[in-house]
């Protein structure tokens, strides 16, 4: 009697988890343009405002950086010149990226906050680029040195620009930062010729070699100090995210064809980018739980959305990124996470079956 009222018990906990059970899927909300052409989401916080870029008046104009908040799409303009271009933005709803001063033909590394868009300046080249920014308001990127001889890593912190230095090389590049003020990126090694990954962390450059190929470039960072990036092999042109994790660097694979670019990583270790499939056709994915998912298998079929590239995901589990919409326009679009539960007919069948077995095993019992 006993062992009967424990196989209902695990019939009924069986068909509960199995009722209760949750598929993540998507819904999609496209970020519009201003008024002109192509718009592209690169950046998202922990408050779900976007920042990319768009072009205002007409894909042959000019593209300015925007940040997107409370539904609306907001131009943040430039430093005088022609062009601009949002990369990262943080909890405060800081902004970074890069943009034409007045009269210059090459492009500046910026801070937008309070309103203001500020030129973070060179280290005594003519160009800057800023890619990351964390809730401190520290920011990173890569700068010409004088008569640009080269480019260098730097940290911009309490108005200052840090020269992070190199593996040895000519150049360096920092593309992601963490709240730790953790920084990863690339650099040449003393011959000038092979490009290694590196972690920055208590005033002190790590190299984390490669996986074999021409060059390892990490493109973020997350609170726990796991990096992604990419292994690109010059000679086949492939090109293979990659997952760096306590001290160890493994391959993410791709959607069935030969590249994958992770652009982005949470607290919780979820990686999005972009990958081509095996009829080198490039969509977005998500990396989760050791599983590369195209995530235009996630979203409604009659959409009318193919989501080409996933830029970024914050911790809330919210990504951006852009696609071709139903209108055949390429723009930015937000995915918003919606859990729904699994079809219930498996899950009924399961539970009559295991009722059936246990009235079967009665009446045998009885007989």
């Amino acid at each position: 009697m006993q062992r009967n009222k424990i196989l209902l018990a695990t019939a009924i906990g069986l068909t509960f988890n199995t009722l209760t059970a949750q598929a993540t899927t998507y819904s999609v909300t496209d970020l519009g343009t201003l008024g002109g052409g192509n718009s592209y989401a690169r950046g998202i916080n922990a408050s779900g405002q976007v920042v990319g870029d768009v072009y205002p008046s007409g894909n042959g104009g000019p593209s300015h950086a925007f940040l997107y908040s409370n539904g609306a799409m907001q131009d943040l303009g430039t430093l005088g010149g022609g062009d601009s271009y949002a990369r990262g933005i943080n909890v405060s709803g800081q902004v970074v990226g890069h943009a034409n001063p007045a009269g210059n033909g090459t492009e500046h590394a910026f801070l937008y906050s309070n309103g203001a868009m500020q030129d973070l300046g060179t280290f005594g080249g003519t160009y800057s680029y800023a890619f990351g920014i964390n809730d401190s308001g520290q920011v990173v990127g890569y700068a010409a040195t004088t008569g640009n001889a080269g480019s260098h890593a730097f940290l911009y912190s309490n108005g200052a620009m840090q020269d992070l230095g190199t593996l040895g090389g000519r150049d360096s590049y920092a593309f992601g930062i963490n709240d730790s003020g953790q920084v990863v990126g690339i650099s040449s090694t003393a011959d000038n010729v092979a490009y290694h990954a590196f972690l920055y962390s208590n005033g002190a450059m790590q190299d984390l070699g490669t996986l074999g190929g021409s060059y390892t470039q990490p493109t973020g960072i997350n609170a726990s100090g796991q990096v992604v990036g990419y292994d690109y092999t010059a000679g086949d042109g492939t090109q293979y995210g990659f997952l760096y994790s306590n001290g160890a660097m493994q391959y993410l694979g791709t959607l069935g064809g030969t590249y994958s670019y992770p652009a982005g990583i949470n607290a919780s270790g979820q990686v999005v980018g972009t990958a081509n499939t095996a009829g080198d056709a490039s969509r977005a994915f998500l990396y989760s739980n050791g599983a590369m998912t195209d995530l235009n298998t996630l979203i409604a079929a009659n959409s009318g959305w193919t989501l080409l590239y996933a830029g970024a995901i914050n911790d809330q589990g919210q990504i951006v990124g852009y696609g071709i919409n139903a209108q055949r326009k390429v723009h930015a679009f937000l995915l918003t996470a919606n859990t729904a539960p699994v079809p219930v007919p498996a899950a009924v069948w399961l539970f009559g079956s295991v009722l059936a077995g246990f009235g079967l095993f009665r009446r045998r019992k009885a007989a």
